[in-house]
């Protein structure tokens, strides 16, 4: 590992004593900062996805520039990977099941925001490490998107969802009670799949999580309504005859029910209701829970709490109105319905 010396001015123009940055290569800077993460705690999936990311700039980077050290990068080297990512990667590139002549040209904003909050936060560490002299990802900017107004479901679409599953099949049953669930808890895929016997009191009708079901770690209790404590003890009463886990939902094979395995069977769900034009994911019905719960008049807090969001900011967006929704907040909640009676205008 080389050194570079750098000698620092203070405030009254006197240099400092020199300080040594160690010439690191790629991927020693990846080794390190996976190193300082994995001593802080971060969770397997978050190391996967840092190393994961990583791999993605740096195969991008062999292919285009010859670099060796993480001092050769700079902002532009950046943003010429942002147009890549933008206009030429091939979307599920490599993917046994997808064609080459299946797969879309240029990843979504959200896929490359992802990425470069990635590289940030690696080039973020690196640099409070005082492991480089500059930041090359520090005046580097994430893409903006457009706020996407589509990404919850309607009333009727809803109900024509729900019309969908066979409620006699096992697998019908236990998707139409995880949708259920969803729209009634706002859990995220990951905790609703996760879900345990002991994890619901059905007496008080509580789903408690704890903080290492939770994406950030933070342990939350969520109320569900009777329905959907109904609709549980179906299910575990089911699973008990066939299968010895007190996992709740499973697949027709008594194994754990994965997250790409139910995001299918939603989207197969909206393409039988007819439902164009919409992701159909676990997400998109945290994203409705979460709508319908302002719009029957939830506050924020007690949302933010049941959501188990650490920022408020985070939450706002999953709360998108659309026209409609804003008319109808208007015109219940304007104050002039209180100085004019609309009887009288004509």
């Amino acid at each position: 590992m080389a050194l570079k010396k750098k000698q620092r001015r203070t405030q009254a123009g006197k240099l400092t004593s020199s300080v040594e940055y160690p010439r690191l290569t790629l991927k020693q800077a990846i080794d390190l900062v996976i190193s300082t993460k994995t001593a802080e705690g971060l969770r397997e999936r978050t190391l996967f996805d840092y190393r994961q990311q990583w791999d993605y700039f740096v195969n991008w980077l062999n292919n285009n520039h010859e670099i060796e050290y993480i001092d050769e990068l700079t902002p532009q080297i950046f943003r010429d990977h942002i147009n890549y990512m933008k206009y030429d990667a091939k979307r599920y590139d490599g993917h046994k099941y997808i064609n080459a002549e299946e797969q879309r040209v240029g990843l979504s904003d959200t896929t490359i925001n992802i990425r470069l909050r990635t590289l940030k936060a690696v080039f973020n560490q690196l640099d409070r490490e005082q492991l480089i002299e500059v930041n090359p990802m520090q005046s580097v900017k994430l893409i903006r998107q457009d706020v996407d107004l589509t990404n919850c479901l309607s009333d009727e679409e809803v109900k024509a969802i729900l019309q969908q599953p066979n409620r006699r099949d096992y697998v019908g049953f236990r998707d139409y009670v995880a949708i259920i669930l969803m729209l009634d808890s706002g859990l995220r895929i990951k905790e609703m799949l996760g879900l345990r016997v002991g994890n619901i009191d059905f007496q008080t009708r509580f789903i408690t999580l704890s903080g290492e079901e939770n994406k950030n770690r933070r342990p939350r209790i969520v109320p569900i309504s009777p329905q959907s404590i109904k609709l549980l003890l179906q299910l575990v009463n089911e699973n008990k005859q066939h299968f010895s886990t007190d996992r709740i939902f499973l697949s027709c094979y008594g194994e754990p029910l994965g997250a790409n395995q139910f995001n299918k069977r939603l989207k197969y769900y909206g393409q039988k209701a007819g439902i164009d034009g919409k992701k159909m994911t676990a997400h998109v019905y945290r994203h409705t829970w979460a709508k319908n719960m302002v719009l029957n008049g939830c506050d924020a807090f007690t949302l933010q709490k049941m959501g188990g969001w650490s920022d408020i900011r985070t939450m706002r967006r999953y709360i998108q109105m659309d026209t409609d929704d804003i008319r109808k907040g208007h015109d219940s909640f304007s104050p002039v319905n209180k100085f004019v009676d609309r009887r009288t205008i004509r």
